[in-house]
């Protein structure tokens, strides 16, 4: 977008949203994305409160009224938030748009199962239109999985990578209409229990069979997106590549809690598992944004030197407190005492050459700086004359930085 979007919204000028032709001001943008997520945030909240008060007179397992169900709203909030931050500043692109209409659809349905519980089963008969609600929460989180497949099949431009990928926009789209629909009858077929879709039981009878036609929609349609988003990575160089790299690792984050969950599931693995979520939502609006691009090669090689490191140590330790105790019959305090003292001692050494292995393969452009850096440093040494350390320092300085003009001024004192 460069300068041009920069001005636009500097003089409130109209931008174009997308290819949607829709066309307004960027002040009016900024006004619509703020109401749309200040009412997703106060219907989320609206939710959180009828949970509070239904927490005692309806089960923890529907009201989601304990420390996961609060994270999980803790990431519902974020969606709406993140649309805001990307529709305001970047209302050209269609990310936050998307955001934005998910945020909705989360709060919409939040909202509606905390008021359909108290009208339905805390208080039965107390509050009206309890049915309604309760038909709105079956099936109002299929829109929000929708505007977050189409996400990932749009970012980080908002647009399709080129028109080969519209048969594959088509599928996804006509995909998440169907699985909506199915969705809809599979809600409508259990009007007198609107719980029965969100409950531990799989419903079953045609009910479910609409219920299961939607789900595989939906896991088809988001296959799709997200190896749009792969292929996009593969061919992409340059600052778009930067933009994928944030959401890639953020991403790789969250597939690392979610299998840890799989296998523990416990609160705090399901709050870590909300964090990763939040984590990918930030990460793709610092992608979108274009916000210190440059640092991800640094984030992602340190990531993985350290809990290369602090795997490595876990090892070492263990092993010699093992070695300690079990072969040589070393006292157990001595041995953890001895085994503590060799891993600190390690940790430095370790440090720096595993994070020299990591540089070299994931922050090529900082290893090569360091080297170029460390070869001129070793030849300064030697050179004595003041022409030829001036014509290397521009060299390397060239070699290392890539600047677009470089000036040594030298002061000659005598």
């Amino acid at each position: 977008m460069g300068f041009v979007g920069e001005a636009q919204r500097a003089t409130g000028a109209a931008v174009l949203i997308g290819e949607w032709g829709i066309r307004m001001r960027a002040r009016t943008a900024r006004w619509v994305a703020g109401c749309a997520a200040a009412g997703s945030v106060a219907l989320m909240g609206g939710g959180l409160g009828l949970a509070y008060i239904n927490r005692h007179l309806v089960p923890a397992s529907l009201t989601n009224w304990t420390v996961s169900g609060l994270s999980g709203q803790v990431v519902n909030m974020a969606v709406p938030v993140t649309g805001f931050v990307l529709a305001s500043r970047r209302p050209e692109n269609r990310i936050g748009w998307l955001f934005l209409v998910a945020g909705l659809a989360l709060g919409l349905s939040g909202f509606s199962t905390g008021y359909a519980l108290h009208a339905l089963v805390a208080a039965p008969g107390s509050w009206p239109a309890g049915q309604v609600f309760g038909w709105l929460s079956s099936w109002g989180w299929v829109i929000a999985v929708a505007m977050l497949g189409f996400l990932f099949l749009l970012f980080p431009t908002g647009q399709l990578r080129s028109r080969r990928w519209r048969p594959a926009a088509w599928f996804a789209g006509i995909a998440f209409a169907l699985a909506t629909v199915c969705t809809l009858i599979a809600a409508s077929s259990e009007w007198a229990d609107p719980f029965a879709l969100s409950g531990p039981a799989s419903p079953g009878g045609l009910t479910g069979l609409f219920f299961g036609v939607a789900v595989v929609l939906i896991s088809a349609a988001l296959l799709v997106s997200v190896v749009a988003l792969m292929v996009r990575f593969a061919k992409s160089s340059g600052e778009e590549r930067l933009q994928l790299k944030w959401c890639a690792a953020a991403a790789l984050v969250l597939v690392v809690v979610f299998v840890a969950s799989m296998w523990v599931n416990s609160a705090a693995v399901n709050v870590l598992q909300s964090l990763a979520f939040v984590g990918l939502w930030t990460a793709i609006a610092i992608a979108v944004l274009k916000y210190r691009l440059y640092e991800i090669d640094r984030i992602i090689s340190r990531t993985l030197a350290y809990a290369t490191v602090t795997g490595l140590l876990v090892g070492v330790y263990a092993g010699l407190v093992l070695l300690a105790t079990q072969v040589f019959r070393f006292h157990s305090t001595v041995a953890v005492a001895a085994s503590t003292l060799v891993a600190a001692a390690l940790f430095n050494p370790l440090r720096r050459r595993v994070q020299e292995v990591v540089d070299r393969r994931f922050n090529r452009a900082r290893y090569d700086a360091d080297q170029t850096v460390a070869a001129f440093a070793a030849r300064l040494k030697e050179t004595v004359d003041l022409d030829s350390v001036r014509d290397d320092l521009a060299t390397v300085v060239d070699q290392a930085l890539e600047p677009v003009h470089v000036s040594v001024w030298i002061t000659h004192q005598g």
